[in-house]
C-alpha cells in the first residue's frame, strides 16, 4: 500500500509539472501573439514623404535610439500627391521634404509648422543660403537637410582638345571664348532647352532679385524686366543662344543629353553640387575624364547661387508634432543622421561637415556596386563644392508660388527657345543650300517653315512676368 501511495505521488507531481510547463508555453505564446498581431502597437507613429535614398536607413536608425517611436516612409517626388492630400483634408504625412523653392508657398497657405522657437541656437550650424531659405518673415518653417551650391562640372578631356584651361574661366565673356573654341571642333559647351531650375540660378548668380515678398508673404512683387541681375542674364544668354554656341534642342536628362555628354559633344553643365552620383550613374563611360571648377560669373565676382537642395518640413496638420520634430532633428542636425545622407551621396547644409578633413579630402564616389570610383580623375571635389557653398548670396527670394512659377516656364519662356530651335534650323539648312549641298538624289533641299516674328528670351520674360502677375492675383496675393 505504502508503494502504491508513493507511486500515485510521483504521478500527480509529475502532471503538475507538466501543467505548469504546459502554462508557461501558453503564456509565451500569448505574449508573443499580443505584440504582434493582438493589439496595437503602442509607438508613436509617424509619417515621413521624401525622396532621399537614404530616408528609410535613417527611419530604422532613428527608431533604433528612439524606440517609442515608429516612422513610416513613403517614396514620393513632386507635389502633386501632397497637394491633392491637403485638398482631400485627409492622409497627409506628418513630415515631408521640401525643395527650398517650394516651402515658401507651403508656409504661406498655413500649411507648415512654425518651429522657430524649437531651433534658436541652430542658425549656425547650417550655411547662409539654406537657413535663408527655410525662413518667411523670420519665421522657421524647417530645416536644411541637403545643399545644391552651383558649380561648373566639364569634361576635361574635351576642353583640352580645343585647347580651353577651364580652371582659368573666371568671367561669363571667358565663358564665351571657350565656348567658341569648342564649336570649332564640334562640341556645344552646353545644352540647354528651356530648364527653369537652371535659369532661376543663373538670374541669382547675376545678383538678380526679380520676386519680392512680405513679411507676411501675402503681398509680391513680379519684377523680371526690371530686374538688372535677370537682364543682364537673359542679354548674355541670347547671344550665347544666337551664335549656335549652346545646344538648345536637347533636354538636360534626356537620353539625347546622356548620349551628347557619353560623346563628348556637349562638354560640360552648370549644376547643384549634388551632380556626382547622377552623372556616374548616367554617364559611367566618361569617369576620370570630368573635373569641377566655379561656375563662372558675370565680372568674375566670388559669388554664387544655390540649385536645388531641399528641407524637412513638420505639417501644422500633424498630431504629433513633438515626436515629428525629434525625426527632423536627427536627419538635419544629430552628426549620426547628416552622415548618412552623406555618405549616400547628399551634399550637407551644415558648417560641421563642410569642415570636416576627410569630407573635404574625398576624391572619389561610390557606385551602385559599392565600389569607388574616381569620377573626377582624383581630384578632392568637395573642396570646390564647400567652397561654392560659402560663395552663395543669401539675399535671394522665392515666389511664394514658385512651384506655379516653374512650371509656366516652359509655356512662356519655351516659346523664345522653340522659335530660336526653328531659326536656327532655317539658316543651317539655307546655309546649305547656298552653298550647293543637295539631296544624295540630287534633288533641292528642303527649307523648313519661316518661324515667324523673332521671339526673344525678353519677349519671353514679359509673358512669364505678366502670367505669374495674373495668377499671384487670382490666388489672392496683393501683386506689385
Amino acid at each position: 500500500m505504502a508503494n502504491l501511495m508513493s507511486a500515485f505521488a510521483r504521478i500527480l507531481q509529475q502532471r503538475n509539472h507538466f501543467g505548469r510547463l504546459l502554462f508557461s508555453i501558453l503564456c509565451v505564446f500569448s505574449l508573443l501573439f499580443s505584440c504582434g498581431c493582438g493589439t496595437k502597437d503602442s509607438r508613436t507613429q509617424i509619417s515621413v514623404w521624401s525622396w532621399e535614398p537614404s530616408m528609410k536607413r535613417l527611419a530604422e536608425e532613428f527608431e533604433l535610439h528612439n524606440p517609442d517611436v515608429h516612422v513610416t516612409v513613403k517614396d514620393t517626388s513632386g507635389y502633386s500627391n501632397l497637394n491633392s492630400a491637403i485638398q482631400d483634408g485627409y492622409g497627409m504625412p506628418d513630415i515631408v521634404q521640401l525643395e527650398y523653392f517650394a516651402l515658401p508657398q507651403y508656409a504661406v497657405s498655413g500649411q507648415l509648422l512654425d518651429i522657430t522657437d524649437r531651433v534658436k541656437n541652430t542658425r549656425t550650424f547650417y550655411t547662409p543660403g539654406t537657413w535663408s531659405s527655410v525662413q518667411l518673415g523670420g519665421r522657421v518653417y524647417g530645416l536644411p537637410m541637403d545643399s545644391g551650391p552651383m558649380a561648373w562640372f566639364y569634361n576635361d578631356d574635351v576642353f583640352k582638345q580645343a585647347g580651353v584651361d577651364a580652371t582659368k574661366i573666371h568671367t561669363w565673356e571667358d565663358y564665351r571664348h571657350a565656348a567658341r573654341k569648342l564649336k570649332d571642333i564640334g562640341v556645344y559647351i552646353a545644352a540647354d532647352s528651356g530648364d527653369a531650375s537652371f535659369y532661376n540660378a543663373m538670374i541669382w548668380l547675376a545678383g538678380g532679385h526679380p520676386f519680392m515678398t512680405s513679411h507676411d508673404g501675402k503681398t509680391v512683387t513680379v519684377r523680371l524686366s526690371k530686374d538688372k541681375g535677370t537682364e543682364e542674364f537673359t542679354k548674355f544668354w541670347q547671344s550665347m543662344i544666337d551664335e549656335g554656341l549652346i545646344d538648345i534642342r536637347t533636354t538636360t536628362w534626356s537620353q539625347r543629353w546622356k548620349n551628347g555628354v557619353g560623346a563628348g559633344k556637349i562638354a560640360s553643365v552648370f549644376s547643384g553640387a549634388w551632380m556626382p552620383s547622377l552623372l556616374l550613374e548616367n554617364v559611367p563611360g566618361t569617369a576620370g575624364l570630368w573635373k569641377v571648377t566655379n561656375v563662372p560669373t558675370m565680372h568674375g565676382e566670388k559669388r554664387n547661387a544655390e540649385m536645388g537642395g531641399s528641407s524637412l518640413s513638420v505639417l501644422k496638420s500633424s498630431r504629433k508634432p513633438e515626436a515629428a520634430m525629434r525625426f527632423v532633428n536627427f536627419v538635419c542636425h544629430d552628426m549620426h543622421g547628416i552622415r548618412t545622407r552623406v555618405n549616400g551621396g547628399a551634399f550637407p547644409a551644415d558648417v560641421v561637415t563642410l569642415r570636416d578633413k576627410s569630407f573635404l579630402d574625398r576624391a572619389t564616389i561610390r557606385d551602385s556596386r559599392g565600389i569607388d570610383i574616381p569620377y573626377f580623375g582624383g581630384q578632392k571635389f568637395n573642396r570646390v563644392f564647400a567652397d561654392a557653398a560659402n560663395r552663395v548670396d543669401a539675399g535671394y527670394r522665392y515666389l511664394p508660388f514658385e512651384v506655379y512659377s516653374r512650371s509656366d516656364f516652359r509655356a512662356t519662356m519655351g516659346r523664345a527657345y522653340d522659335w530660336s530651335v526653328k531659326s536656327l534650323a532655317r539658316l543651317n539648312v539655307q546655309a546649305m543650300i547656298d552653298a550647293g549641298v543637295t539631296q544624295d538624289d540630287g534633288s533641292k533641299l528642303w527649307l523648313p517653315d519661316d518661324p515667324g516674328k523673332r521671339i526673344s528670351l525678353k519677349d519671353g520674360l514679359l509673358l512669364w512676368e505678366k502670367d505669374l502677375q495674373e495668377y499671384g492675383y487670382n490666388q489672392g496675393f496683393v501683386v506689385r
